[in-house]
C-alpha cells in the first residue's frame, strides 16, 4: 500500500493581499449604473426627476477652462443706434459671447424643466452630482438651483462631474464595447426638496444579496437605533420586490431614502460595485471577504448534496418541526454611534479637498488678465518680494497697528500691577 503524503506543514501560507480582490469591472456594469439606464425601470420608486440628453456643444462647454455664464437678462443697444450703421465709440464689443448660443435648445429645455418641477431642482450627470462644488453656490452649501446659471456654475466647478466626463471607464476591463467618447451623456434634474440626512442609507449587494447597510451621512442620530430592525426589514423587503431579480448585474451598490413614517423606500441612486464607490462605514476589503451563509432551502439534490434518508415508520415526526425555528440571516446595519470618531466634526469639512480659496475663484471669474495678475502676486509672495497682508489691514498702517497693540498690552499690565 503506498504511503500517504504527509500534510503537516506542506500547505504554503496564504500570500498577503496587494490589492482589493475585485472581479474585473466591465464597461457594461458602469453603463448599467448610469441614471438614464436604470431610472425608467424603477421610476415608480425613484425620486421625481427629468432627463435631458446633452449635445456635443454642451459637453464642450462643461469641459472648457474658466467659468463663463450666459447672460440671464438680454441686453440691447440704445434705440438711437437702430438705424445707424456707423460704429459707436461709446459701446465696447463683448469679448465673451453668450455660451448658451451653442446649445440654445438645451438651455431653453432646462428653463422649462425647472419651471415644471416647481422652480427648484438639484442637478447631476449620468453618475455623479456636484456635491463637491456646493461651496461656490449662491445657496450656502446647497445644490438647490433656480436658474440654468446656478446649474452651470455647479457643474463646471465640480471634480465629480469632471470624473464623469473624462474618467467614467477608468480601471475597467477592455471589452471593446464602447469608448469614453461614445457615452450618451445626460443632465438629470431632480425636483428639489429638503432632505433629512438621517434617512439616507447605502446598501451593498453581492451576488444578489444585501450584505451590508449603513448611513450615508456620517453624523450620530440617536433616534435611529431603536428603529434599526424596522428600517432594515423595510429596505430588505423593497430590495426583494424591486431590485433583486431585475437589475442586470448581481453585485452593485444602491442608495435609498426613507422619509417619515419610514415605511416607504425611495431609490436615490445605483452605484458600481467598484473601488470608486465609497464604502462609508464599511471597508471594501471587509465587504469583499465577508463570509456569507449558504441558503438552507431550494438547493437541488446532487451527488454533493445527497437527499436525506426516509424516516422509519416507527418514528413519529409530525410535531418535530413545530419546535424548530429557522434562523434567517440578515445583513448588518451600521449606524454611527455617539462615541465614533465619525460623529464629531474635528476632521476637515466634507469634500474640502475639492475646494479652492476665494482669491483663486475671483481671479478665474475675472478672465485671463486676472489669473495672470494673481499668479504674479503669488509668485512674489513665495519669493518674499511681496509682503502678505492680513484681512482688513492697510499696507501703510501695519507698523502703526503693531505699535498700538504693544502699547495696549503694556497699559493692561500696568493696570493689573
Amino acid at each position: 500500500m503506498p504511503a500517504l503524503e504527509s500534510t503537516d506543514g506542506s500547505r504554503p501560507a496564504p500570500e498577503p493581499l496587494t490589492k482589493l480582490p475585485f472581479e474585473p469591472v466591465t464597461k457594461s456594469h458602469i453603463l448599467h449604473c448610469s441614471y438614464d439606464f436604470w431610472h425608467p425601470k424603477y421610476r415608480t420608486s425613484a425620486l421625481k426627476s427629468r432627463i435631458i440628453p446633452l449635445s456635443p456643444a454642451f459637453l464642450s462647454y462643461l469641459r472648457e477652462d474658466g467659468i463663463v455664464l450666459p447672460s440671464e437678462t438680454p441686453t440691447f443697444p440704445p434705440p438711437s443706434t437702430y438705424n445707424n450703421n456707423s460704429t459707436s465709440d461709446g459701446w465696447d464689443s463683448d469679448p465673451t459671447p453668450d455660451p448658451s448660443l451653442a446649445f440654445s435648445s438645451i438651455h431653453q429645455q432646462i428653463f422649462s424643466t425647472i419651471d415644471e418641477l416647481g422652480g427648484l431642482v438639484a442637478p447631476k450627470l449620468n453618475w455623479s452630482a456636484p456635491k463637491d462644488a456646493t461651496w461656490i453656490s449662491m445657496k450656502k452649501n446647497s445644490m438647490e438651483c433656480a436658474t440654468p446659471n446656478d446649474i452651470y456654475l455647479l457643474l463646471k466647478s465640480s471634480d465629480f462631474i469632471t470624473h464623469d466626463l473624462e474618467h467614467a471607464f477608468d480601471d475597467c476591463a477592455e471589452d471593446g464595447t464602447m469608448k469614453q467618447e461614445d457615452i450618451p451623456y445626460v443632465l438629470v434634474l431632480r425636483k428639489w426638496f429638503k432632505v433629512n440626512p438621517s434617512c439616507e442609507f447605502r446598501c451593498f449587494v453581492k451576488d444578489r444579496r444585501i450584505i451590508g447597510i449603513c448611513q450615508r451621512d456620517l453624523n450620530h442620530f440617536d433616534f435611529l437605533f431603536p428603529m434599526r430592525e424596522r428600517l432594515r426589514d423595510t429596505i430588505l423587503a423593497y430590495f426583494d420586490k424591486t431590485l433583486k431579480d431585475t437589475f442586470p448585474d448581481g453585485s452593485f451598490v444602491f442608495d435609498v431614502y426613507l422619509p417619515e413614517p419610514y415605511d416607504k423606500v425611495r431609490l436615490v441612486d445605483i452605484n458600481p460595485w467598484a473601488p470608486r464607490t465609497d464604502p462609508l462605514l464599511f471597508s471594501w476589503l471587509e465587504l469583499l471577504t465577508m463570509p456569507l451563509p449558504k441558503p438552507l432551502l431550494g438547493i437541488p439534490d446532487s451527488s454533493a448534496n445527497p437527499s436525506l434518508p426516509p424516516s422509519s415508520s416507527d418514528e413519529d415526526t409530525s410535531h418535530e418541526d413545530e419546535d424548530v425555528e429557522e434562523l434567517v440571516w440578515k445583513p448588518e446595519m451600521r449606524l454611527v454611534r455617539k462615541d465614533d470618531p465619525e460623529a464629531y466634526s474635528f476632521a476637515s469639512p466634507q469634500y474640502s479637498a475639492h475646494k479652492l480659496p476665494r482669491d483663486v475663484v475671483d481671479a478665474s471669474l475675472g478672465g485671463e488678465s486676472s489669473m495672470r495678475e494673481f499668479a504674479e502676486n503669488w509668485k512674489g509672495m513665495m519669493e518674499g518680494g511681496v509682503e502678505m497682508q492680513r484681512p482688513g489691514e492697510d499696507s501703510d498702517s501695519g507698523d502703526e497697528g503693531e505699535e498700538e497693540v504693544v502699547r495696549g498690552v503694556q497699559e493692561c499690565r500696568l493696570e493689573t500691577d
